[in-house]
């Protein structure tokens, strides 16, 4: 599995995690495989100025995840992650990358509802 964590450095596990999907400045990307971590690379975000929302979710869509683990996304990125057969999980409490994803192994990290999207 392949989970992609908006982050705001480079960082890897060690990395802040950004409170919102498109607007982070890099994604974590964690290789899962038996419920441990087997790698984690970091991928520089387009510039959602630039790109908007749609290049954002494309640029994600085009990195081959399975499931993003996000603090906030708005309406438009979860329908088609989720249309797409992306999974979304939400944490809003871990504040790290590594804490985050070792919330979602230990299965901590609810997928994401409709309701739960921002509305912006």
């Amino acid at each position: 599995m392949k989970l992609a964590v908006p982050s705001e450095t480079d960082a890897g596990l060690g990395a802040v995690r950004s409170g919102h999907f498109g607007h982070c400045d890099y994604f974590t990307i964690v290789e899962i495989e038996d419920g441990r971590v087997t790698g984690v690379s970091s991928v520089k975000n387009v510039d959602h100025d630039t790109y908007g929302c749609g290049g954002v979710i494309e640029y994600v869509l085009g990195l081959g995840v399975d499931a993003i683990l996000a603090a906030g996304m708005g309406v438009p990125p979860y329908t088609r992650f989720t249309n797409g057969g992306v999974a979304v999980y939400r944490d809003a409490t871990h504040p790290f990358v590594g804490d985050a994803v070792q919330a979602f192994l230990a299965g901590e990290t609810p997928r994401m509802q409709l309701e739960q999207a921002c509305r912006h």
